[in-house]
């Protein structure tokens, strides 16, 4: 029978109980490493606040873990409200500290104040020893409850100050006592380095690895130069920064590998504890990087039209320490591997951006090497995001079935011609390579849609079939859906085909222009003429080519017979011919449609193709219509 649910019921965990009840709340139960950080925390906290110069963390051959300090000592005096020793209360109550107001420390990581209180409570035998005042004083616990008062064991020097905390991990709380020395190695040396002038002593008496000592007077430039040994970087200098403003300081050594490598390093830091997840201190890192980055590029033009620069693309190849250090860091948990403070995060950007934009302007030459690697990682990715399924790029009307698409689906080699007539269509289709090249034919001349809305074209059947097969909405913005990566305008060389050329040219120009900023614009020149000559073969865009290319054959030895063709159209050309001179990339001539700042090229589509400029438009070609050619 299940008991009555009433206020006896209710239960109150007092002292250390919620972390033995629920010790995965406090800490890492996979391994002991995270007891052993907590405990050296309180240390580097010292450090911070000048007090501490040598760390020592012994791991013993019985299983005791030392970690000894040379700060000012736990406080042994009795508190005021309590009634118990400093070392007592932070040693067996949860969120006692003297970090929660920032007096006595400016930076600290111990914030939370469960921190060594956890240690003791997972603990079967902890013992404190402090030093302060010119005594000696000792404390034991088992399984985290007191198990002797503090007491005076012996007098030392005035100077002789510190902590020494000597505990065994309880194997019920863990999955296994076993320390993962390579990690708890690498988090010394880190700390040693984001600590300068530190000292940090650590033995390992199972290993009989002695003293091995890491002290970094350069800090985080010889961090991180001794990290990327065998890398070629792209700075023969990192940057560097060290900034403190009020209650907010960030250092920062930041570089690039000129190539692709694996795991380079890329550390934060909060007060001197690992953030693992970053947070908001690595997100204001990278913004003010990223920021920094795209200033200097937009002042110098190096961005592509189109392209756009994010964050990843700058830190993709960096190697960098980022550590912040601020008065009261908000983490995501006790485990403290993600700050959360956001009005750090601004503090961060700002610092980042203001030191790398002076950088710029002083390594102009560096920086354009750094911009190239951003750039082109920003293209590697806009190439992936831009693979689509084509048969699924629209969930409305269904592609055009004169549409002959193609197998591929990357636009960095898909192609689609859109082919005056069906005729030429037909030949199109036969010379071009299935795997990326799409044909589409159109009935003659479309519809003149230089005054019109976007709105009002895609009532005409043949642009919104154009429309459905490029993937892109006339008058959108939004070109992320396109379906090819170059779009080729092919008519017929003659009059009529230029004309059709134009018309086709004008509704990109006026209803898909982000699609020719972006440089998926193109115009096939197809040849007028075609020159046999023996067995060499020409071809001629225009008379003048044409003329030009028979005065240097005849000049030949021999009065060579010449051959001369002039094609009527696309349809009058076989499959083969139109390969060779529109399809094929080897041979072909393509034209990519442009526009520039000095380009006059809205007024002279007015002038071609406005309605209401019909008079102005009559004068012109009475004027110069006589020497035009084709």
């Amino acid at each position: 029978m299940a008991k009555d649910y009433d206020s006896q019921s209710i239960e109150v965990l007092s002292g250390l109980d919620p972390v033995r009840k629920r010790p995965g709340m406090y800490t890492d139960t996979a391994s002991p490493n995270h007891l052993i950080q907590e405990v050296v925390d309180n240390s580097i906290d010292e450090a911070l606040a000048g007090h501490c110069s040598t760390i020592k963390v012994i791991l013993a051959k019985d299983g005791i873990i030392s970690v000894i300090d040379d700060g000012r000592g736990m406080p042994t005096d009795k508190h005021p409200e309590h009634k118990v020793s400093g070392v007592e209360l932070i040693m067996c109550k949860l969120h006692a500290g003297a970090k929660f107001s920032g007096e006595d420390y400016n930076f600290s990581g111990g914030l939370h104040g469960v921190g060594v209180s956890v240690v003791n409570a997972l603990s079967k035998n902890l013992s404190v020893e402090v030093k302060r005042s010119g005594k000696q004083f000792e404390m034991l616990f088992e399984g985290g409850e007191k198990k002797s008062e503090l007491k005076e064991v012996s007098e030392v020097g005035a100077r002789n100050t510190g902590t020494a905390i000597h505990f065994q991990p309880d194997e019920k709380y863990f999955e296994t006592l076993k320390i993962n020395t390579d990690s708890l190695k690498h988090l010394l040396k880190a700390k040693a380095v984001l600590c300068p002038g530190l000292t940090i002593q650590y033995t390992d008496e199972k290993k009989a690895e002695k003293n091995i000592t890491w002290v970094y007077e350069n800090g985080l430039i010889s961090y991180l130069t001794e990290s990327s040994e065998g890398v070629e970087l792209l700075l023969e200098e990192s940057i560097s920064c060290s900034k403190l403003v009020d209650d907010n300081a960030l250092d920062f050594v930041l570089n690039w590998s000129t190539q692709p490598v694996k795991n380079l390093m890329s550390e934060s830091y909060v007060n001197l504890i690992p953030t693992a997840q970053g947070g908001s201190h690595l997100n204001g890192f990278k913004a003010g990087l990223l920021e920094s980055v795209k200033e200097f590029c937009e002042f110098r033009n190096l961005i592509p039209k189109g392209l756009k620069i994010t964050a990843d693309d700058v830190v993709q190849h960096s190697t960098f320490i980022v550590s912040s250090k601020l008065t009261n860091p908000q983490f995501a948990g006790q485990t403290k591997e993600r700050l959360d403070s956001k009005d750090h995060q601004a503090f961060v950007s700002s610092t980042t951006k203001d030191i790398l934009s002076i950088w710029f302007n002083q390594h102009t030459e560096e920086g354009e090497k750094l911009a190239e690697l951003a750039i082109a990682s920003a293209q590697a990715r806009t190439r992936e995001t831009k693979v689509v399924d084509r048969k699924k790029t629209f969930q409305g009307p269904a592609l055009p079935g004169k549409l002959s698409d193609c197998n591929s689906t990357d636009l960095n080699e898909t192609e689609l011609f859109f082919v005056e007539g069906d005729s030429a269509g037909g030949s199109a289709k036969q010379s071009r390579e299935r795997k990326f090249q799409a044909i589409m034919p159109l009935r003659g001349k479309i519809l003149n849609t230089w005054d019109l809305e976007s709105s009002e074209i895609i009532k005409s059947v043949e642009i919104k079939d154009i429309s459905t097969a490029i993937g892109v909405n006339p008058g959108s913005p939004d070109i992320e859906s396109l379906r090819y990566g170059k779009i080729c305008i092919l008519a017929d060389a003659d009059s009529d085909g230029l004309h059709i050329a134009t018309l086709l040219c004008a509704l990109f120009l006026r209803h898909y222009k982000p699609l020719i900023l972006a440089g998926h614009i193109y115009v096939a020149m197809p040849p007028l003429f075609r020159i046999d000559c023996a067995k060499e073969v020409f071809y001629a865009l225009d008379e003048d080519e044409k003329d030009s290319i028979v005065k240097k054959l005849k000049s030949k030895a021999g009065k060579p017979k010449i051959d001369i063709q002039r094609f009527k159209g696309l349809g009058e050309m076989n499959p083969s011919q139109l390969r060779e001179t529109v399809m094929d990339p080897k041979t072909r001539r393509l034209v990519q449609l442009t526009i520039s700042s000095s380009d006059n090229v809205n007024s002279m589509m007015d002038l071609l193709l406005s309605k209401k400029n019909a008079g102005a438009r009559k004068e012109w070609l009475e004027r110069r219509g006589k020497i035009a050619t084709v």
